[in-house]
């Protein structure tokens, strides 16, 4: 008879210590370990038993392709990389609350005009879905609805004859299978049930969609193997105080990464935003210091925000550097270039910066209308309201051509920009091409110097550290 022995498994990295403590070793989360027990069999490796020999194929073989099952929700569609592939795995993760329910719901109800669709409910009662159903004008949809947690009943019924197309699991945390002696929610049962139930969806060809929750670091709970198991990864952002959602793409085998759909959280559910860059632009106030509009790229769409920034004598002998939307090391890194090789003094001076509409922006293009908005913040000097801004600084203050800006200038032309402040293009094969700029005028400059000089004129530029 085989023994028994009590392991302790960290719920955040998955790592695996033979007995507790406070902290987990690998990550360093804090009470993070809970006991597993598992069956202790003495390691005899394959022994006699012979298994079946593989059969190879060639490389240039074809094969039939299926369909992608399009939602018809085009910013969803745009994420998935064109529709839905039959037998692929979709993680969604994002904060509770978030939409992720929702979104889904509405999914699969455009799916079952075409396409049998599921969904299997662990947290909610099956009225508290018909509930949200009926407040989406979903009601009459032909989707299949049951509440259930069992992997086994599940597998069961996804083998059966009238298997469903599309079936959403909501949420893969409350899954558990039976054969592990483990709480639902732990590594164990995560890794386990989501493993049973893609190998399932891969043989019959149907596409499975998580629901996964995510930590207090804003990464889906459990080891992080949950997200190479899968296809694709998708999550759903956005703040509280907005009702911007924002649905991003970080892996995709069947389409491109980096991809953002916009919705808009409104009493009957979530509308998709067909011009996101007008609408983050809707409340943007004109001559305003320290307020600049970035031309920026989400994958393969040009998108337009509003970079807002503040820089404020400090009180304390520790000025603030306060962030939102943008990475905080970044920020330090523009402040740092523009004291160091520009002259321009902010060691003294509170720094807050701001990605107005709830918008995370991580592309380095944005430093250079960082750098604008904190100049012009500092100065009381206000951007010109009809110029879009983009560029990547180094650390010799140099301004580093990006990719992409003709799509940038031609988003900015669509809105009714007429300047644009750039880097100059990269040089190939000795030769200079300038993007195709439309109607707009481009001003490029080449060094950090070339922006400072356009609020020249105020007294706070330009001031050594020594002379202030």
């Amino acid at each position: 008879m085989a023994k028994t022995q009590a392991r302790y498994v960290c719920q955040e990295c998955g790592g695996v210590q033979p007995k507790w403590s406070g902290k987990c070793d690998a990550c360093g989360a804090w009470n993070s370990l809970i006991e597993e027990v598992v069956e202790k069999a003495a390691p005899k490796g394959l022994g006699g038993a012979k298994g079946r020999k593989i059969d190879f194929v060639s490389l240039s073989g074809s094969s039939k392709k299926s369909p992608r099952r399009v939602t018809n929700i085009a910013e969803f569609d745009r994420v998935a990389g064109g529709g839905l592939v039959p037998g692929s795995v979709v993680l969604i993760g994002g904060d509770p609350g978030i939409g992720k329910s929702t979104l889904l719901l509405q999914v699969t109800a455009k799916l079952s005009e075409n396409s049998r669709c599921a969904y299997v409910s662990g947290e909610e009662a099956l009225d508290q879905v018909r509930m949200r159903a009926q407040r989406l004008g979903v009601a009459e949809a032909p989707v299949q609805l049951a509440a259930a947690t069992s992997v086994r009943d599940i597998v069961t019924t996804m083998d059966g004859e009238d298997a469903p197309d599309v079936l959403v699991i909501d949420s893969i945390q409350t899954m558990y299978v039976d054969a592990i002696d483990s709480a639902p929610g732990t590594v164990s049962q995560v890794r386990a049930s989501a493993q049973e139930l893609i190998r399932v969806a891969k043989r019959r060809g149907i596409v499975l969609l998580l629901v996964g929750h995510v930590t207090k670091e804003g990464t889906i709970a459990g080891p992080r193997v949950l997200e190479h198991m899968v296809d694709t990864v998708l999550y759903f952002e956005g703040e509280r105080g907005h009702q911007f959602r924002i649905l991003r793409g970080v892996k995709n085998r069947f389409g491109p990464t980096d991809e953002i759909g916009v919705f808009e959280m409104t009493e009957i559910g979530l509308a998709e935003v067909t011009n996101p860059s007008a609408l983050f632009l809707g409340d943007r106030q004109d001559n305003v210091s320290g307020a600049c509009v970035f031309a920026g790229m989400e994958g393969t769409r040009p998108l337009l925000v509003e970079i807002q920034a503040l820089v404020a004598p400090s009180p304390y002998g520790t000025p603030r550097r306060a962030v939102i939307g943008w990475d905080s090391g970044r920020l330090a890194m523009v402040t740092a270039v523009l004291e160091a090789r520009c002259g321009v003094v902010l060691a003294g001076s509170d720094v807050f910066l701001n990605v107005a509409g709830g918008l995370k922006v991580g592309e380095p293009a944005a430093d250079l209308a960082v750098a604008a908005a904190l100049l012009s913040s500092l100065t009381g000097k206000p951007v010109p309201s009809n110029s879009v801004v983009f560029g990547e600084i180094g650390l010799s203050a140099e301004i580093r051509a990006v990719s992409h800006a003709e799509a940038r200038l031609k988003e900015a032309a669509k809105l009714g920009f007429e300047r644009a402040i750039l880097p100059e293009p990269r040089r190939s094969s000795g030769d200079k091409k300038a993007p195709r700029n439309g109607s707009l005028a481009l001003a490029t400059i080449r060094h950090l110097h070339d922006l400072v000089a356009m609020f020249q004129d105020e007294t706070n530029i330009g001031r050594k550290a020594g002379e202030a």
